[in-house]
């Protein structure tokens, strides 16, 4: 169940790291417009914050990369901790996001199942 885990977060570390080329890199774009259903001009007028969240995506995605190579390299209690918090963190924003509004519970659901997935896999493979 641990590898498994570690495969989840692995996957949704990846995801996040979209999310931020989305959100820092490619914010006004026609696609990123469309994924997140804003208008040019709303696009435009929050740029900055997009740029901003872009990184916090990235900095958990970074959180997990760094704990299955701290993983793999044979310290497992660091590892797993690091991917912990690093999947722990955006199933915990998925969450958020989810009450923060109705409209967005497609996107929370679409950005925390894999970690949650990876964290119960995670969980149940330290405790057997």
């Amino acid at each position: 169940m641990t590898i498994a885990g570690l495969v989840l977060a692995g996957l949704a570390a990846a995801l996040h790291v979209f999310i931020f080329y989305l959100e820092s890199i490619a914010w006004t774009s026609p696609r990123a417009r469309a994924t997140f259903g804003t208008t040019e001009a709303e696009a435009t007028a929050t740029k900055s914050l997009a740029f901003n969240q872009g990184f916090y995506n990235l900095f958990l995605a970074l959180a997990v990369f760094i704990g299955l190579i701290v993983f793999g390299a044979g310290s497992a209690a660091v590892g797993l901790t690091l991917v912990f918090v690093g999947a722990g963190s955006m199933l915990a924003a998925a969450l958020v996001l989810a009450l923060s509004s109705r409209e967005l519970l497609a996107s929370a659901l679409k950005q925390g199942t894999l970690p949650l997935f990876g964290v119960v896999c995670l969980t149940v493979g330290v405790l057997v």
